[in-house]
């Protein structure tokens, strides 16, 4: 058959039984489109994290804990000062996810400082009449009380910090409250000679002196001695499984998950209440805007001198958190040195994954003002600027809840678990006229004390404010 005969019958085929011959090439450059936005979809998704995908829906959940079964019965003596308010809102995310009952303060700490009673817990209605989960809001620790609240089985830990750190950060937070830290010009004239402004008798001096050792339901103002240093550190490990140091943060974080039994997500967490560290004096537009409320921040230099006096002054504290920080990497090196750094490395992979998705300015903490979520921003308390977070906008529902459970500040995530498991059946009526915009805060940390002039107070007597939007002129 001649070869022109041959091409006339294969178009014949071609366009009468396959189709046009132009639809075909149109098909193949389609399918070509299609394997190129395909293939580009691929390296776009691997550099800039996808929006409308839920991090809930993470496959990524560290390494296998084995057959393990997740504790949820769980008392977190959270003491002062020592990241307790990151691990506090674990503690609320894992709780509100399953659905489980946390032993809520009647305020927001449970009746602190004075020792911890049981019937500071709402809905508590005596021993094995009530059923928690989870309990953590500050309290001075009083073992026979919380055992009647807890069940049998429940997981005790506890984390603790240096105490020169903690007698920094405790200047700078309660200087207005503690009459020892009041009197101070700078917490290295406090640390010279303590005793000049220490008077026991005060109230929220416990703030100045062994603030770990009072937190944990000791006394705080005992003379020191080696003996009663190993009493108070055996006291608290026949209670506490696992005391967590706060200077190593993410470490902690591994030996928490393991010991709980916990997946990677659950332990993964942005820092909380964070301080400003610098003055509003600088540059800042907040200061320019309003210079009349812009404050210097307390002075907290210290010389190592003064570093070794704070030490003997919190001889007690100190003694604690050198056992428990010897203990903590003791367990460290039964975990695996090897082991753990590549658990802390996937630890904090996953923490700048989710700084990425969740969180504006590249993850920093900013000042509350500029968060423009007015329910997340962080209260105040004091001369120390609070900071808070802000979440990325145009996220999915389900990724914006998750969000927001780990950057919720402690007292509004108190308030929202409090709502789910004390629904009102009806609005309750007020007890006196609604304070003015400028005030209408709940009362923070201790019993509800109602508002007052100029605000709400604390049971310590600090005035708790709501950051308000600074009004340019």
């Amino acid at each position: 058959m001649p070869f022109r005969r041959r091409a006339r019958m294969l178009r014949w085929l071609v366009c009468t039984r396959m189709g046009p011959l132009w639809l075909w090439k149109a098909l193949l450059v389609c399918v070509a489109f299609a394997f190129a936005g395909q293939l580009l979809g691929v390296i776009f998704n691997k550099s800039v994290p996808s929006v409308s995908r839920s991090i809930l829906s993470a496959p990524d959940q560290g390494p296998s804990l084995g057959s393990c079964r997740p504790h949820t019965h769980i008392m977190f003596l959270k003491t002062h000062k020592t990241a307790s308010s990151t691990v506090l809102n674990m503690l609320y995310r894992f709780g509100e996810e399953r659905g489980l009952c946390f032993a809520l303060p009647l305020g927001y700490q449970l009746g602190y400082p004075l020792p911890f009673n049981a019937h500071r817990v709402k809905g508590y209605r005596g021993p094995g009449a009530s059923h928690f989960h989870i309990m953590g809001n500050h309290m001075r620790f009083n073992r026979a009380e919380v055992e009647k609240v807890m069940p049998s089985d429940t997981f005790y830990f506890s984390i603790v910090r240096d105490p020169v750190a903690l007698a920094e950060s405790s200047f700078a937070y309660y200087k207005e409250v503690a009459p020892a830290f009041r009197k101070a010009k700078s917490l290295g004239e406090f640390a010279d000679n303590p005793r000049r402004f220490y008077d026991p008798r005060l109230r929220n001096n416990h703030y100045a002196r062994n603030l770990l050792w009072f937190d944990f339901g000791m006394d705080h103002n005992a003379n020191f001695s080696a003996a009663l240093a190993r009493h108070g550190e055996n006291v608290i490990k026949q209670v506490f499984k696992l005391v967590l140091v706060s200077e190593y943060f993410d470490q902690s974080m591994i030996l928490l998950r393991h010991a709980l039994c916990w997946p990677l997500d659950a332990v993964v967490s942005f820092s909380l209440n964070a301080r400003q560290q610098k003055s509003e004096r600088s540059s800042s537009w907040v200061a320019k805007a309003a210079p009349s409320q812009a404050k210097t921040l307390p002075n907290l230099s210290l010389t190592e001198e003064q570093r070794e006096k704070l030490r003997e002054w919190n001889a007690l504290d100190w003694a604690l958190y050198q056992a428990f920080n010897r203990t903590f990497w003791e367990k460290i090196q039964k975990f695996g040195s090897a082991r753990m750094a590549q658990e802390v490395a996937l630890l904090r992979t996953r923490r700048q994954d989710l700084a990425r998705i969740c969180l504006r300015d590249g993850g920093k903490p900013v000042e509350a003002q500029r968060i423009r979520d007015k329910m997340i921003r962080p209260f105040q308390s004091g001369v120390v600027k609070i900071l808070g977070y802000e979440l990325q906008p145009r996220l999915d529902n389900a990724t914006r809840t998750a969000c927001l459970r780990m950057i919720r500040p402690e007292i509004q995530y108190k308030d929202v678990l409090d709502a789910k498991q004390f629904p009102r059946t009806a609005p309750a009526q007020p007890a006196q006229p609604a304070p003015p915009p400028d005030s209408r805060v709940r009362a923070g940390f201790g019993e509800r004390v109602g508002f007052r002039e100029g605000g709400v107070r604390d049971w310590d007597g600090t005035r708790l404010k709501q950051n308000q939007t600074v009004k340019l002129r």
